[in-house]
């Protein structure tokens, strides 16, 4: 059976929209979370603002296509993200483990988008083209902000644990 480069590009898109829900989840859960690192805080939440306009502009991209929205590969995307976040919940250098997660979580969507450009170029879909282009722009821009961040947050945990009274965790 052959897939024609419009298929591959709907199922993609369909599977870059879960991501992004997943996205929406972790983002949520670590903000939500996080007390004592205000300036990470304030970025995830910024780039929660973000995924939930990517979220908007892919699911844009494959109604255009005809196309809708998986159902069960969003709800797995959700599920998924609440057991990492409840996960982490357990973990006493939670907030390090989690911008570890958030950056390796970042490069997961470049190279999602990346290859997305290539299909929608070879379909011959600028629009598609042109909206993931941009959304790549976005996660590379978190990306590069979470690992020039990863040693602060570090050491701000590595402090606040060692600091009798202060809550280090989160």
């Amino acid at each position: 059976m052959t897939t024609d480069v419009n298929e591959n590009l709907l199922a993609w898109l369909k599977d870059a929209h879960a991501m992004e829900q997943q996205a929406e989840q972790m983002l949520k859960a670590q903000a939500n979370r996080i007390d004592h690192y205000p300036e990470l805080k304030a970025r995830l939440e910024s780039h929660l603002q973000e995924t939930l306009g990517q979220q908007q502009q892919v699911e844009a991209c494959i109604k255009r296509l005809n196309g809708s929205a998986s159902l069960l590969k969003d709800m797995t995307a959700r599920m998924t993200a609440f057991a990492q976040a409840a996960g982490g919940m357990t973990q006493h250098d939670e907030v390090v483990k989690g911008a570890i997660a958030g950056y390796v979580f970042e490069n997961l969507e470049i190279a999602c988008y990346t290859s997305l450009i290539a299909a929608a170029r070879e379909a011959g879909d600028s629009e598609t083209e042109r909206i993931c282009s941009a959304i790549l722009e976005q996660e590379k821009a978190m990306s590069s902000w979470m690992l020039n961040h990863l040693p602060t947050v570090t050491r701000d945990f590595l402090v606040r644990s060692a600091t009798p009274g202060q809550a280090a965790k989160v």
